[in-house]
């Protein structure tokens, strides 16, 4: 089997996975960032089509956080309910007196998500 093979036996040589990652994972979500790189400077950041996107990328990350939040995996799971709440509060509330700073808000909530179960002694 050689390097340039591609039947269905070559599937499972080593460089495979980096090929599938290559042509399905980077290569199509490039193209999409460089057209929007190329045409950026020509969008009118007002524009109803730009609104509409930037309110769906908010929902899409606020349904993530909620899912998170409310029906967590993995090592999350074993945080309380409540815990994870006031971290999400806290972190929000960090984020709204504290200059609307990104890092301090998540900050913020990563102290009380990690260091209110730490002091209970649940970590």
């Amino acid at each position: 089997m050689s390097w340039l093979d591609t039947s269905y036996r070559a599937l499972v040589a080593p460089w495979w996975p980096f090929l599938f990652i290559l042509l399905a994972g980077w290569l199509p979500t490039d193209v999409w960032r460089w057209l929007g790189v190329l045409s950026s400077g020509r969008i009118d950041e007002k524009s109803t089509l730009i609104v509409a996107a930037r309110a769906i990328a908010t929902g899409l990350v606020a349904a993530v956080i909620g899912r998170l939040l409310l029906f967590p995996g993995g090592s999350l799971a074993t945080i309380p309910d409540w815990i994870r709440i006031a971290a999400l509060a806290g972190g929000f509330c960090a984020y709204l007196w504290l200059g609307r700073q990104t890092l301090v808000a998540i900050l913020v909530a990563e102290i009380i998500l990690l260091g209110v179960p730490w002091a209970m002694g649940l970590l």
